[in-house]
């Protein structure tokens, strides 16, 4: 197994099938640096327009419809001290008639420092002097090409992944995604030093970061929205909107993983579900919503 280094020179803001920027083996590694979601990189140059330019695409050898593309995110590095939220709360995350409270949107720099692990606002906001951040790395917006030549904007999210902006997308977790073109076709950008669930002010403190992964293939997973799994739980993703449609999708991705990957029958899968399932939400500021439906592996089959 092989690890590549891929130099980006072009970006793109969709995700769909577009000709690969690299070619690798089932199992290879990629190293990459990626601009932030305003397609500014890591000297503050403007390299690409908004929104969440990503890298890629990246063909897997051996990846066909029917089967999943495992991605390791083996490692994220900051590769700027400089990272960027908005000012107020989202409009849509607050009730209607508090939106016209709400105050200007504007860009706030923050101070990213990789030795210390460590977030803060650059001009301190009174209240927030002392307001210090553990640095933890995740990516925004990554996936494959959806199917029928469709290509999705990557401010959004749908079966084959996209701007889910989940936290839990960081260095150690195991994404699996349903793969509907040979290749795959494998795209990853919009990196954050820290978000709070879901992307409420409609960014996470968003920076350029270097970004190891490991692609492999899963031959004949079928799956049809993305899967994960960190050192202790296993988890669904759903991508919709509404919110309850996002979470019917994550439920029903987690049952079917139950029942086909864990030897569960529908009963024993509901009653595990009911009592030990976990939601988390990732994205709930851009046009299709994202919910996790977690649960931990003390309570899995073994």
């Amino acid at each position: 197994m092989a690890t590549h280094t891929l130099i980006a020179t072009t970006w793109h803001n969709v995700l769909g099938t577009v000709p690969p920027v690299l070619n690798i083996a089932d199992g290879d590694s990629v190293v990459t640096q990626t601009i932030d979601a305003a397609g500014i990189d890591k000297d503050e140059v403007q390299r690409w327009p908004g929104p969440n330019p990503t890298n890629g695409p990246i063909f897997v050898a051996g990846a066909e419809p029917g089967d999943a593309l495992q991605v390791d995110i083996v490692r994220m590095t900051p590769i700027r001290e400089r990272g960027w939220t908005r000012a107020a709360l989202a409009g849509n995350v607050v009730d209607p008639e508090r939106v016209r409270d709400l105050p200007p949107r504007e860009r706030t720099d923050w101070v990213i420092d990789g030795k210390a692990g460590t977030v803060r606002l650059r001009e301190p906001v009174p209240g927030l002097e002392h307001l210090v951040l553990p640095l933890e790395p995740m990516i925004g917006c990554f996936g494959v090409a959806p199917a029928l030549g469709q290509a999705f904007s990557t401010a959004t999210s749908a079966e084959n992944g996209g701007n889910m902006d989940y936290r839990g997308f960081g260095p150690g977790c195991r994404v699996w995604f349903p793969v509907s073109v040979p290749g795959a076709l494998f795209f990853l950008g919009d990196c954050h030093a820290i978000q709070g669930d879901g992307e409420i002010v409609g960014t996470g403190v968003e920076t350029a970061m270097e970004v190891e992964v490991r692609l492999s293939v899963v031959k004949r997973r079928h799956q049809t929205w993305p899967r994960g799994e960190t050192g202790d739980a296993i988890f669904t993703v759903g991508n919709a909107r509404p919110l309850d449609q996002a979470l019917q999708h994550a439920t029903t991705e987690m049952l079917d993983w139950l029942t086909s990957g864990y030897g569960l029958s529908a009963v024993a899968a509901s009653h595990l579900m009911g009592q030990v399932v976990r939601y988390e939400v990732g994205n709930v500021f851009d046009p299709a919503y994202t919910m996790v439906c977690k649960i931990d592996k003390k309570w899995l089959p073994r």
